[in-house]
């Protein structure tokens, strides 16, 4: 689905965002972008949709190079911005304009999906709140039936029980041939939603694995007391002891913690990917 392969970019004379990032990311998968503020997550994005272009390296999104702009691919690419604004105008209006540009396009669940937002499809966009309007995005994204979605901090400006809506909607959405990849620095709000997570760190990607290899590599747990293991990747206080980020030495499966996860990564970089390399590795001679 999509192919970054030695992407280098940089703002014109500055210092380089990217420097030879690499980046494969199948079909069928809802995929979380996490990172610091100004790693590039942004960028990245924007990269992926052909608004900006690399330095150097190529950037593939169904077997076609993005910058190149091809109109049948950018009907497959649909780019929910952290800051957009609406057109003024009616939802019924906005619809009738730019579903066009997307053939599998369904109206119908353009207005089911606004109706669990608990968005008036009659309602004009002038008179919505922040939140609503970002809703409205999101449903008609989700409406269009492209095979690549992008959303850049999609949750914010939502409340919470329209942040689980939004949960509930975009996992019933997927398709087999469709992927979703969503950045965000509210990473509570992707729980139990992603199938895996890259994670960008000074110019490069750190971590790129399904959740189910991550829960297989890395315990998730809260202890009580003092007693931090020596092998702890990372740590944090919670009340009455520590949540604890460590390797995953048994058949145990955890809940994954985004934030722990992150932080264990940026912290611990090197003993992370380690870890993943040797269980990576032991995945293959097991083929």
């Amino acid at each position: 689905m999509i192919s970054i392969k030695n992407l280098t970019f940089k703002y014109s004379k500055t210092k380089e965002l990217f420097k030879d990032l690499n980046l494969e990311l199948e079909a069928g998968k809802i995929c979380g972008l996490l990172g610091k503020n100004g790693a590039g997550k942004t960028t990245l994005l924007r990269n992926m949709t052909g608004l900006l272009f690399p330095t150097h390296g190529s950037v593939y999104v169904l077997g076609q190079d993005v910058s190149k702009r091809n109109p049948e691919i950018a009907k497959e690419i649909f780019y929910v911005q952290e800051e957009y604004e609406l057109p003024a105008m009616s939802i019924d209006l906005y619809a009738k304009i730019y579903a066009p540009f997307y053939d599998r396009f369904d109206i119908s669940n353009f207005k089911d999906l606004l109706e669990k937002f608990e968005v008036d499809y009659s309602m004009k966009t002038q008179n919505l709140s922040y939140g609503q309007k970002k809703k409205v995005q999101i449903a008609f994204a989700l409406s269009t039936g492209v095979k690549l979605l992008i959303m850049d901090e999609p949750t914010n400006g939502l409340d919470i029980p329209s942040k689980a809506q939004f949960r509930k909607v975009v996992i019933s959405s997927l398709r087999e041939d469709q992927s979703i990849v969503i950045s965000s620095h509210q990473v509570r709000d992707l729980s139990n939603l992603l199938d895996r997570v890259v994670i960008v760190e000074d110019g490069s990607v750190v971590l790129n694995e399904d959740v189910y290899d991550i829960s297989s590599a890395l315990l998730f747990r809260q202890i009580q007391g003092s007693n931090v293991p020596e092998n702890a990747l990372y740590h944090e206080m919670i009340p009455g002891g520590f949540l604890v980020v460590q390797p995953n030495e048994g058949v145990e499966q955890s809940q994954i913690d985004l934030e722990a996860l992150f932080n264990a990564v940026v912290t611990s970089k090197d003993k992370v990917k380690s870890i993943f390399k040797n269980q990576n590795m032991n995945k293959d001679a097991q083929l």
